[in-house]
């Protein structure tokens, strides 16, 4: 019913689960294990802090943005993924969106229309602040015996 297991210990944890037939209108913020088979149009959020795990099934929909340690995605996603722990994209995945991810693992097949962006390589890139600093005018040189 669940689909493929998922985790460290080879089990899916499901504390609540959008079935099918339901379509969700807004935000939804979770901890746990969320596992989606319907249709979900706005933010799906999992609590800060919390080792939550997001399962979008093969005939799930999102259209928005993700944020949760561990993302599993086999369905439709249409919007930015932030994965702080790990993502993986099944063969039938469908992601348009960036996503940013710690390790991810992307299966032949799986479809993405957006960028792959590590979590360190944000972390290394300078302050916004240092973007706008104008470039400091080379100084003429002066002669040494003049």
């Amino acid at each position: 019913m669940f689909g493929k297991k998922s985790g460290r210990d080879g089990h899916l944890v499901v504390d609540a689960l959008i079935g099918p037939q339901v379509v969700i209108r807004g935000d939804v913020v979770f901890s746990g294990g969320l596992y989606v088979e319907g249709r979900i149009l706005g933010k799906v959020i999992a609590e800060e802090g919390s080792n939550a795990t997001l399962t979008l099934a093969e005939q799930g929909h999102i259209e928005g943005e993700v944020r949760a340690a561990v993302v599993v995605l086999s369905g439709r996603m249409e919007g930015d993924v932030h994965a702080s722990e790990r993502i993986e994209l099944t063969p039938s995945a469908r992601v348009a969106g960036n996503v940013h991810y710690q390790v991810v693992e992307m299966s032949a097949g799986a479809q993405l229309t957006g960028r792959l962006i590590h979590a360190a390589a944000v972390a290394s890139l300078p302050a916004a602040g240092a973007q706008n600093q104008k470039p400091k005018e080379p100084r003429p040189l002066q002669a040494a015996n003049a």
